[in-house]
Formats: C-alpha cells, structure tokens, sequence
C-alpha cells in the first residue's frame, strides 16, 4: 500500500497543471492527474470537430503506416507490389484496412496473409468505434438556450427586484424547463480567512411546464435575500458574481439539455429594465423581437 501510494504521488508530481474554465473564471489544477486510460471516450468527446477530424485521421496514417512497415518486412509476401516499394505497401494497406481489395494485389505467403488478416480485424474494430464516436457526437442534444448579457435590478410589483432574461433559440418548446440562479462572493471568517460563500437565489418561480420562446427570471430582493442592502460597490469589492442555469427536456429527442451562464458584477445594470419584446396582434398571437433581447432601458420617472 505504501508503494502504491508513492506511485501515484509521483504521477501526480510529474503530471503538468491542468485548466479548467468554469465561466469566466479559470482554475489550474496543479499535481493532479492529466490523462487516465479510461477516459480517453469521454477525452475523444470533447474535442472539437477540427481536432476530432485530425486525430482520427493521424491514427488512420500511424495504422498505416504501421502496416506498410509490416509488408516490407516480410520481403515477396504480396504478390503485384513492387519490391521494396513503401508507397505500394502502404496503399496495399489502406485497401486492406477498408476491406476493399482491387485484386491487382494480393498476400502470396502465410506471413502475408498474417499480416493481412490481423490488418482486417483491425479494420472491423476500428470501423465499428469510428461509427459510435461520430453517432455520439451527433447525437449529442444541445440547449440552444441564450441569456440576456445582463442581468438588471429594478423596482417590480413595488420591490427591488433581480431579473435576468433567457430564450428557447429551438423552433419548438421545451418543457419541464427548470431554472436555477446561484450567487457567490468573498467574505471574511470570524478567524480573519477570505473564503467563496455560494448562496441560492429564490425566484418568483422556477419550473415551466412549457418553455416556448422567452422570458424573465426574477429574484425579489427582500430581507430574506442575499443581496438585500447591497450596493453595486459592495458587489465589486466582494468579486460577487452569479450563475444562471436552466435543465430543460427537449421534445424531440426526449432528452435533458442543459445551458448555464455566468454573470459578473459589473454586468448588473441598476435602476435599468429590460426592452419589451412581445407583442400581440388582433389575432391574439405573440410576436417576439429576438433583435431587442440583449436591450435594456432607464426606467421611466415616477
């Protein structure tokens, strides 16, 4: 047990300091673990479709050329190859690995058919794992959720009130939308250490059985409410800043979709509103101005 645990604090010391963005925040963590085996699905995932297409295409070469090397090393063993040939060997390959076989060239010894053989069944495997990763990748659901880019404090329904805008970007509803909204600042322990103190906002509701296109999020700013009292100054001195997250389920594909943002404190706007956007016609549809969604306004002199 001891040398395990040496082991893996070695690993962990050699490993380099690994980033994670979380918002705009963004964390180092040093002496931790960078790769593990058993994560290189969720790894091949996250790429992006560039580096996706590019990883998958250099294990393509690397198999390849693996092979070729393999060929030239058995000397005649493919029939209709030139001799020596790497450029032969390693298009013999590809077909071989694709299981397509022109037939101008073909395995002329055991060793050959070896070599081919194994090549074949690595070809069947790959195939079949390629084929997942790409279902996966596309089959992955997605929010298209937008928020507004600020949040607005301002007088509603006679109380000071947080609100934050969000819209469905999919051409149909989501339903069993719920929303949350998370506050976070620095604050002084009674022994003197700076620590993160993470407080939940209540807001005036948080489940939608139907999220058709946008609406408000709104936190009423009470005696019970973590900002009560507080100024924009406050805020910028405690480095607060809120997170906003909404877990819908998508009709079509019946499945959860997930989407969060984060605000700071300089992007609450006071004694600002948001722009109205809706609009009813005679026919008693609404109209909603995706153009204005980002817009906000002084509030009007009482």
């Amino acid at each position: 047990m001891a040398i395990d645990g040496e082991k893996e604090h070695l690993m962990k010391k050699s490993s380099a300091p690994i980033t994670v963005r979380a918002g705009h925040r963004e964390f180092l963590k040093v002496n931790a673990t960078k790769y593990d085996w058993r994560d290189i699905y969720h790894f091949i995932l996250t790429l992006s479709w560039p580096q996706f297409a590019g990883l998958i295409l250099a294990i393509y070469v690397f198999i390849n050329l693996c092979f070729a090397t393999l060929y030239l090393l058995g000397g005649p063993c493919v029939s209709g190859l030139v001799p020596g040939s790497f450029s032969d060997a390693f298009f013999f390959s590809v077909e071989t690995l694709a299981t397509v076989g022109y037939g101008h060239a073909y395995p002329d010894t055991l060793y050959g058919h070896s070599v081919a053989t194994l090549e074949i069944m690595v070809g069947l495997f790959g195939l079949a794992v390629m084929t997942g990763l790409i279902f996966v990748r596309f089959s992955r659901p997605t929010a298209r959720i937008k928020f507004s880019n600020v949040a607005v404090v301002a007088p509603f329904d006679g109380f000071p009130t947080l609100m934050i805008r969000l819209a469905n970007q999919r051409n149909h509803a989501m339903v069993e939308a719920e929303f949350r909204l998370l506050f976070m600042r620095s604050e002084l322990t009674k022994e003197g250490e700076d620590v993160r103190r993470f407080y939940p906002l209540r807001l005036q509701f948080d489940h939608l059985i139907n999220f058709p296109a946008a609406l408000t999020l709104r936190h009423v700013i009470d005696e019970t409410s973590p900002l009560f009292g507080l100024t924009p100054e406050d805020l910028k001195l405690a480095d607060s800043r809120m997170i906003a997250s909404t877990v819908c389920v998508d009709p079509v594909i019946q499945a959860p979709v997930q989407s969060q943002t984060e605000y700071l404190h300089e992007q609450i706007a006071w004694n600002r509103r948001f722009a109205e956007i809706y609009t009813e016609d005679s026919l008693g549809r609404y109209s909603v101005d995706y153009s204005k969604f980002h817009d906000t306004e002084d509030l009007s002199p009482q």
